[in-house]
């Protein structure tokens, strides 16, 4: 699980509450205050509308299901990706090229798997390096997809705050006779803001960018492997090879792979 999803979420709503009991004076009915429920049909229910109009249902299911991810992440870990292509090309280098092929069978990375399959087979080359990157290039476009969802909630929830906020203004005009009543739908305008801009920024703008920084991350990995199993067809030496892979990684991530 990833604890900083977790944290944020349950963080972002107790700060939210502490807030508003601080400036209530502690009074607890005054949480009550700040919900409403035709604010939540407005925001969300517009939201969700929207994106059904400016999306197929199929990518915004696959949107929430990405969801997942946000809070458990995939393991993604380009040093243990360069453990693996330098034993495959330790085993490569004393028992030739076919013997990867046992052991590409029990891969559980399917990415890995392919790679190795093609060299084996004897592919050339480049046309090794032209499929794995067009496979690369389509996950990408797969990620920035489903991130497209959420950045458009990001941008329409706010604005369906301002619908409602217009609807509770109108609500108030209509009964300026009645002093009464424009505090409430006063609150009640102010309130379905707020719900636009807690969606926005507390849930849309986050879960897109963390999809943004694990897909970042899966590219990096797999970028990793292609340019390591390209050495190992070519017979490069395990030890340039780990140099050569090592270049992708930050300073900080080399010298802790030093260590090892």
């Amino acid at each position: 699980m990833d604890l900083g999803s977790i944290l944020g979420l349950v963080m972002g709503l107790v700060l939210l509450a502490l807030s508003i009991l601080i400036s209530a004076n502690f009074d607890v009915m005054a949480i009550t205050r700040f919900l409403d429920a035709p604010s939540v049909l407005i925001v969300m229910g517009g939201s969700l509308c929207s994106l059904a109009i400016g999306f197929p249902m199929s990518r915004i299911t696959s949107a929430f299901k990405a969801l997942k991810k946000v809070f458990s992440p995939p393991d993604l870990d380009p040093s243990e990706a360069i453990v693996n292509i330098i034993n495959l090309a330790n085993l490569a280098r004393k028992e030739g090229i076919l013997a990867l092929e046992e052991t590409a069978r029990n891969m559980e990375d399917k990415f890995l798997q392919k790679g190795i399959m093609l060299i084996v087979d004897g592919t050339d080359p480049e046309l090794t390096r032209n499929i794995l990157e067009t496979e690369l290039s389509y996950l990408e476009m797969r990620h920035a997809s489903t991130r497209s969802v959420w950045d458009m909630a990001a941008a329409l929830s706010p604005a369906w705050g301002m619908v409602g906020t217009v609807v509770g203004l109108v609500n108030m005009l209509h009964n300026m006779d009645d002093p009464n009543a424009v505090g409430p739908a006063m609150a009640v305008a102010l309130i379905t803001t707020m719900y636009g801009s807690l969606v926005a920024n507390w849930i849309s703008i986050p879960f897109a960018n963390k999809l943004r920084v694990l897909g970042t991350d899966e590219v990096l990995m797999k970028s990793v492997l292609i340019e390591g199993m390209l050495s190992i067809q070519a017979g490069e030496n395990p030890r340039i090879i780990e140099e050569k892979l090592k270049s992708f990684l930050s300073p900080a991530l080399r010298e802790d792979k030093g260590e090892e």
